[in-house]
């Protein structure tokens, strides 16, 4: 067993199959094959059942995943740090982040760490929940993550470094019910209608709590596509909740923000995986965890 063929093994499994994987990395699809049948040989198990053209991870493949992405990133964490000890003038770091904090802090970590650091390539990944960003980094996908929650995560697997809070507010369209002003009383909000992104976020945590404490409200969007709801909000389809972060642009493209009364907050943690970190993604995570809330834009 060697390193190129878990390569190619995680390549088969991101991309879905052997031909994707194969032309993802610019080798005959064959050859790919023969190095996948050969890491089989060497495991003494398959990894993938055949399914005509489909490929099915076998119970033995999915065990290899997380050993197969630490080993592959460990072989790249040496050897960014063998470039790095001649200055980090190279070099990638991977982050997985929720759409919510990708809008800020995200951006001004990024500022700051590309200021430093020009040469570095950051990589940007989705992801939808809290849950997914530390599997993220659990599993070797990603180094470094960016979630927002009610609680911080509770897990031994990842480091989790908070940040800061953010307020939740309340987006309505221009023409909408609500004009700007003190803290709108969220009793405030019922016979709205309401734009809401999927359970297991903070902001669709807070309007299932609104409508439990008896206030009468409806959802007439529910999305997976965070940045798909302050357009809905600016044609009128609702009002919505999103946070702080997105108070500026909702305000320069003229929709009403409103904080809520009783205010409501969420957390921003940073996750990095256990273990070292390469060159660039310590370097990134300590910029990070040092840019002053106070000193950014949207405040």
């Amino acid at each position: 067993m060697d390193v190129r063929q878990l390569e190619y093994f995680l390549a088969v499994v991101d991309h879905g199959g052997f031909n994707r994987a194969a032309a993802a990395l610019f080798i005959a699809q064959p050859s790919l094959s023969q190095a996948i049948r050969q890491l089989e040989k060497d495991l003494g198990n398959p990894l993938f059942h055949r399914i005509g053209r489909r490929v099915v991870l076998t119970e033995a493949g999915n065990a290899l995943i997380g050993p197969a992405r630490q080993a592959v990133r460990s072989l790249e964490v040496a050897r960014e740090s063998v470039s790095a000890a001649r200055g980090m003038r190279t070099g990638r770091v991977t982050i997985a982040s929720m759409p919510s904090p990708a809008v800020e802090p995200l951006s001004s970590m990024i500022h700051a760490f590309a200021g430093r650091h020009p040469g570095v390539e950051v990589v940007l990944k989705d992801a939808p929940v809290p849950e997914a960003v530390v599997d993220a980094v659990r599993q070797g996908v990603t180094e470094l993550g960016l979630l927002s929650a009610t609680d911080p995560p509770a897990t031994s697997e990842v480091d989790v470094h908070l940040v800061e809070e953010q307020r939740l507010v309340l987006i309505s369209p221009p023409d909408g019910p609500f004009s700007a002003g003190p803290p709108l009383p969220r009793e405030r909000l019922a016979g709205q209608r309401l734009i809401v992104g999927e359970r297991g976020t903070a902001i669709r945590r807070l309007v299932e709590e609104i409508r439990a404490s008896g206030v009468d409200l409806s959802i007439a969007v529910q999305t997976e596509h965070r940045e798909a709801i302050l357009p809905l909000v600016l044609k009128g389809v609702g009002v919505g909740v999103l946070a702080e972060a997105w108070r500026p642009l909702a305000l320069r493209a003229g929709a009403v923000v409103l904080d809520l009364d009783p205010p409501a907050s969420i957390r921003l943690c940073m996750v990095s995986r256990k273990g070292w970190l390469s060159p660039a993604a310590g370097e990134f995570l300590a910029t990070a965890l040092a840019v002053d809330p106070a000193a950014r834009s949207y405040r």
